[in-house]
């Protein structure tokens, strides 16, 4: 994938007030890891995770996906009126249907003209709306777009929790299992896109690619897709964190090389790098894996945990608010997600 005409404008994000401790995660989990030898600490030792946020009780997803919305469009100075699609990308949604996209569309008061609908694609949503609202750009269908999120992991580290204290048969093994579910967290983030000759900041999208390996697509799967609100029935998430590394590593390192090839970018070239964010050892792994540079990495996981489809875009965003990222910077966008799928965008900041 070439881009030409696409630009980044700006990002908006939000995060819940209420914080969750890992250790407060595993003191519910007490009576387990008494009966299969585990000491508390094990959580944040083996992710690299001390917190993650959660939102408040009978928050649906399109409430945060408004506000951060609202940000990015302030932020980019684009005028509403001429936001042409709307996406929503994440795996958490308000209902099965109609799209959540449909909500947000209608708080934001955007043109009934407007491309609406949902995309999701486990971790990998955002950046794959991202490439769906650029197509549509560079094809000079729209000149301009947003893309929302907003993922809330409460409800599945809760199912989980319960799952795991009712097993009279636990064992060490189903505790990893369930480890996966205990690292989401929530939050909610916004990108608009535009084309070129409205820019106001541009941040250009030169490329990326995309590379899956869904032979794999059984390390990581919830159990079934049922009604988002109903606590009776709410799915339980099983991970296999040691086949993701297995596996994912070889499929990352074979996108990587793609990337390089198309974007014609190699290691030096690049300034910073924001990537997917499951734990502190996945990241130390990817950037040894592809010799990369860590010292361009940008980490959020400690205090975010895994927040899904939110996680890089998110990172990215916190980062350009800080300034890690400058002008003229060539930046890409390391995306994985089980599938098991990988995506690689470039951008000149």
């Amino acid at each position: 994938m070439r881009y030409k005409k696409v630009c980044l404008e700006a990002f908006g994000y939000e995060l819940p007030d209420q914080v969750v401790t890992s250790l407060a995660l595993e003191e519910k989990l007490a009576p387990i890891y008494t009966k299969v030898k585990r000491s508390l600490g094990r959580l944040e030792l083996m992710t690299g995770i001390r917190e993650r946020r959660v939102w408040e009780e009978n928050t649906p997803p399109s409430v945060p996906s408004i506000r951060a919305a609202e940000k990015a469009i302030a932020d980019s100075g684009i005028d509403r009126k001429d936001i042409e699609c709307l996406l929503h990308t994440s795996v958490s949604r308000d209902f099965l249907e109609p799209a959540t996209a449909t909500v947000v569309h209608d708080s934001l008061q955007l043109p009934e003209t407007a491309t609406i609908f949902d995309i999701s694609n486990a971790c990998l949503g955002f950046v794959n709306g991202m490439i769906t609202l650029a197509n549509m750009i560079e094809l000079g269908q729209v000149k301009a777009g947003i893309i929302v999120a907003c993922e809330s992991g409460k409800q599945l580290t809760e199912a989980t929790i319960e799952q795991l204290l009712n097993d009279p048969d636990i064992t060490r093994a189903k505790l990893k299992l369930g480890f996966a579910s205990l690292t989401m967290g929530s939050g909610a983030v916004s990108v608009v896109l535009t084309h070129s000759s409205i820019s106001k900041s541009e941040h250009g999208l030169v490329g990326g690619v995309v590379r899956n390996a869904s032979r794999h697509n059984g390390l990581c799967r919830i159990d079934a897709d049922t009604c988002y609100w109903d606590p009776e029935s709410f799915p339980n998430m099983h991970a296999d964190f040691e086949g993701i590394l297995r596996n994912g590593m070889p499929l990352v390192a074979d996108t990587w090389n793609d990337f390089q090839r198309e974007v014609g970018w190699t290691e030096s070239d690049i300034d910073k790098f924001f990537c997917h964010q499951v734990s502190t050892v996945h990241q130390e792994l990817l950037f040894e894996a592809l010799k990369l540079d860590k010292g361009k990495g940008f980490s959020t996981v400690e205090y975010l945990g895994n927040v899904g489809s939110v996680s890089l875009p998110i990172s990215m965003a916190i980062g350009v608010e800080q300034g890690r990222v400058n002008p003229m910077d060539r930046v890409v966008m390391l995306a994985a997600g089980s599938g098991l799928n990988s995506i690689m965008l470039g951008i000149e900041w």
